[in-house]
């Protein structure tokens, strides 16, 4: 047998494995088939082409093997028992960067349905690999390595930490650097997956700098990446004060508010958790609203503002009251009745302007509104002093001399009404002279008693 005949031989051979390899890559495209592909067995036979002395035919493996484990956990799951794992580990630090590629997606595809699984990747040894595949210089491996990083971290603490200790998180802060959209939306969704798990997993993404950067990406022109950057700081401000203090001194509220106007509903969501986020913890952010509030030329972000504000008014009293020591409670209702308003911006005026006053206890920021306000939000603004007053002699002293107890005895409520209630709690609050003294018409009262007075005759 001649030599050409031999090597026809073994031609024939590869052509044969290249087109079955192919075959089951395009089958396995389509869920409906991956039950069939199982039964015939096509984790064993996809395994030694792994290793196969054509590249291609290894690639489009990986390819099939991935798509298959993708698809759901025992799939996966038998990627696992056909020990495939620890030839996926040994080829990427061998082979080129289109393998690369097919076996970090494999990985990131069994990791991803569970803790279990993603846990037999660590324990096969891929971190180790993978961190290696982070500093590729070709973006599609640099990507693939972080998505199968991504499937690990999300699970839980432990998996992880074991990310964090390869050293992935200084590689991934520089991904969100990368002029790549693709790179700058995986890293930040790792970060995101990782930071969420508890405060120190948090600390760590804050400590190799990622704020900054993230903050810098809010106002991205693409949705997705914008949707992953408000997630990623959104589950780093929401472990604690001190880390939701370092996502408010990125100065990230302007950006924040002009995604709560954008037209892709994600992204709205998640500037509003984020701000949820951050408010639960600290009103830190309220200068920085209070000055978009006020100077802000477009009405959407005003709108957006108060919004922000009145979730942060909400919370508790004392975020009510960092809210209200910086004057924004007039600004609010002047723009709630400026006709010049849009309708949107007077809807959140008065919504925020509600939900701080229903937690304001600071009865200073709240007593201009006796003089100014409608009957509509004049009830909520008694509603308070009619809480405190009854708890607090020396705010009580002070309403009396400030005007306050005057005022509120020429307030016009309909009786029966909830104001009137809350009127009526106020007065309880003093000796009824008092009150009397205070009343319309008293003065005349008075002078007409002097008018009827008989003097005593010495």
């Amino acid at each position: 047998m001649s030599q050409r005949q031999v090597l026809k031989g073994f031609e024939e051979y590869r052509k044969a494995r290249t087109q079955f390899v192919q075959m089951v890559a395009e089958l396995a495209t389509r869920p409906q088939n991956s039950e069939t592909l199982q039964n015939a067995g096509v984790m064993s036979l996809l395994r030694p082409l792994l290793l196969d002395v054509a590249p291609t035919i290894q690639q489009t493996a990986a390819l099939a093997l991935g798509r298959l484990a993708s698809y759901n956990e025992d799939l996966a799951e038998a990627v696992v028992k056909g020990n495939i794992l620890p030839q996926l580990v040994y080829s990427l630090a061998e082979r080129d960067r289109f393998y690369k590629k097919g076996a970090a997606f494999v990985l990131q595809a069994v990791g991803k349905h569970s803790p279990q699984l993603a846990q037999a990747i660590v324990d096969c040894g891929a971190l180790n690999t993978l961190v290696i595949c982070l500093e590729d210089f070709d973006p599609g491996v640099k990507q693939a390595a972080a998505c199968a990083f991504d499937s690990i971290a999300r699970h839980n603490a432990e998996l992880s930490q074991a990310v964090v200790d390869t050293g992935a998180i200084p590689l991934l802060v520089l991904y969100i650097q990368e002029p790549e959209t693709a790179l700058k939306r995986i890293g930040a969704l790792a970060l995101s997956d990782i930071a969420k798990h508890s405060p120190e997993l948090a600390q760590t993404v804050v400590d190799a700098g990622a704020v900054a950067h993230l903050a810098q990406m809010i106002l991205n022109h693409n949705a997705g990446l914008k949707r992953q950057v408000l997630s990623a700081l959104s589950q780093i401000a929401k472990h604690s004060v001190d880390l939701a203090e370092m996502v408010v001194e990125a100065e990230i509220f302007p950006a924040v508010l002009t995604c709560l106007k954008d037209k892709d509903e994600h992204v709205k969501k998640n500037a509003s958790t984020l701000i949820r986020e951050i408010v639960k913890h600290t009103p830190e952010g309220v200068p920085q609203l209070s000055v978009c509030l006020s100077e802000e030329p477009e009405d959407h972000i005003k709108a957006a503002a108060a919004w922000a504000l009145g979730q942060i008014g909400r919370h508790t009293p004392e975020h009510a009251r960092a809210v209200a020591v910086t004057n924004t409670l007039p600004v609010l209702l002047s723009l709630y009745m400026s006709t010049e308003s849009s309708e949107d911006l007077q809807m959140k005026s008065k919504k925020a302007i509600k939900n701080i006053l229903q937690k304001c206890t600071y009865l200073p920021a709240l007593e201009p509104f006796l003089y100014g306000a409608p009957p509509n939000i004049l009830k909520y603004v008694v509603g308070q002093f009619s809480k405190v007053l009854p708890h607090d002699s020396k705010a009580r002293r002070l309403f009396v001399t400030s005007g306050g107890l005057k005022k509120i005895q020429e307030i016009k409520a309909e009786p029966g009404s909830l104001l009137q209630e809350y009127i009526n709690s106020v007065n309880n609050c003093y000796p009824e002279e008092i009150v009397r003294y205070f009343s319309p018409g008293y003065s005349d009262t008075l002078l007409q008693r002097v008018d009827s007075y008989q003097p005593l005759n010495n």
